[in-house]
């Protein structure tokens, strides 16, 4: 397996029929380079979500550059002609001067990279799901914790700029609905797949499919897994168990993050699922996940579910159709409930003649302030690593590890308790097996 850098000028690049070694290009450290105040960065996975971010990271220095497939360095280079290409994210985090990475790969290295980054003192922006195990969300957090005094973090989950986000929060803590009891939230993508792609041709050449593979087990190549466009990739392969947890990692963590930011969620001390057949290849296309959350300094214990593939809670009212809200959330208080998707939402009191008289809104000085663009949010975070990110690593490695554990449920069959202190379950011993995966020889995490 080559793990080698291909660092190169871009007159090289577009020179030469492949990739040839050239010099490394080395740029001032951010702490010395206080005459443009721009921090050195580095985006490894430079198309599909990598895309989005070129006009945030145009604002600083870019200087690195890692693809596993060397077709895309040349529109790359084109806009950052300075950079230096890798083909191996573990020789990019390695890049003399760096500051920051944006990690934009498949889902089942976005835990490897983002251990890797703060581990060598890197600020880390990376796109959602920070995990696809239990166990990954639980190692990182964990870095996290030693770093984030110093460190910036921000998991892609960018809808939570939409100021709706800080409208329900507001209304669920100044009891709009009285007292919360329920969560529920859900989406409703549907795209099923039998199981892995058999083997068919062979890698284009410059495409480094072992490198793609990384830490999850061999599967042979087929095109169909790269069959998506720019904005779709990822739905050609994050179904599969070894690639990604499916629609959890995809929209659902966009969509549970509209709960989460309202409850302030934490650690689950129980999880249950029922979905689709089990099948041993690919996550399961209809599911539903239910979890039970302790309580915190302002609310009681509240039950959380998660929807997916056509599976829905009920509505509180026969007139209105859930299903007509393709990602939305809703909770259930003692006065009522709020129903919102990422744009909007609506409050049912309960009885026909409520007034709401029991609720005062805020004053709008009072409201919570626009986070603004998500992106320089974390960006003036690295600057000053003391100012907050909504998504830190603290934040979505919890969100994320209550979601995989109910795939861990659906796969036992079994509600079963949870320990967050452990990470385990202490009266499901088999579920334990489905905290974590197996990655291949000479891959590590913790490198």
């Amino acid at each position: 397996m080559s793990t080698q850098p291909t660092p190169l000028s871009r007159r090289r690049f577009v020179g030469a029929a492949g990739l040839v070694a050239g010099s490394m290009i080395t740029r001032p450290l951010f702490g010395q380079n206080a005459a443009s105040n721009k921090l050195n960065v580095a985006l490894i996975g430079v198309w599909g979500r990598g895309l989005a971010h070129y006009d945030s990271i145009a604002e600083e220095n870019v200087v690195a550059l890692c693809d596993i497939n060397e077709a895309r360095f040349p529109d790359a280079l084109k806009r950052f002609p300075n950079a230096t290409t890798y083909i191996d994210w573990r020789k990019c985090l390695d890049h003399k001067g760096l500051d920051a990475v944006v990690v934009c790969t498949p889902d089942h290295t976005h835990a490897f990279i983002a251990n890797w980054a703060l581990k060598r003192n890197l600020h880390c922006y990376c796109e959602k799901p920070l995990a696809i195990t239990v166990d990954e969300a639980r190692i990182v957090r964990a870095t996290w914790e030693t770093k984030k005094d110093k460190l910036a973090t921000q998991v892609g989950m960018q809808r939570h700029a939409n100021p709706n986000f800080n409208r329900v929060r507001e209304l669920i803590r100044d009891g709009a609905i009285g007292e919360l009891k329920a969560a529920y939230a859900w989406g409703n993508r549907q795209i099923p797949k039998p199981g892995y792609f058999p083997e068919e041709g062979a890698p284009p050449s410059g495409f480094h499919y072992d490198l793609w593979l990384g830490p999850s087990p061999f599967h042979p190549y087929n095109p169909a897994y790269f069959s998506g466009g720019a904005g779709a990739n990822c739905l050609s392969w994050n179904m599969f168990w070894d690639f990604g947890a499916g629609q959890i990692g995809d929209m659902g963590s966009h969509t549970m993050d509209l709960l989460w930011n309202a409850v302030d969620g934490g650690l689950p001390t129980s999880a249950e699922a029922k979905g689709d057949a089990y099948n041993s290849d690919v996550t399961p296309v209809k599911c539903e996940s239910h979890f039970d959350l302790p309580a915190n300094d302002w609310r009681g214990p509240i039950s959380v579910a998660w929807y997916q593939g056509g599976a829905m809670p009920s509505s509180p009212k026969k007139h209105i159709d859930l299903t007509q809200i393709s990602h939305g959330a809703m909770f259930k208080g003692t006065k009522g409930f709020l129903i919102a998707d990422f744009d909007s939402r609506l409050i049912l009191p309960y009885g026909d003649g409520a007034d709401m008289s029991y609720y005062k809104p805020r004053k709008k000085e009072d409201m919570l302030p626009d986070l603004g663009h998500f992106q320089k949010q974390w960006f003036d975070a690295c600057r000053d690593p003391s100012k907050p990110t909504a998504c830190n690593f603290g934040y979505s490695a919890n969100m994320i590890e209550m979601m995989l554990l109910g795939l861990v449920a659906y796969r036992t069959g079994k509600k079963i308790q949870y320990d967050g202190k452990t990470g385990t379950s202490p009266d499901t011993p088999e579920a334990n097996a489905f905290m974590k995966k197996e990655y291949r020889d000479g891959w590590n995490i913790d490198g």
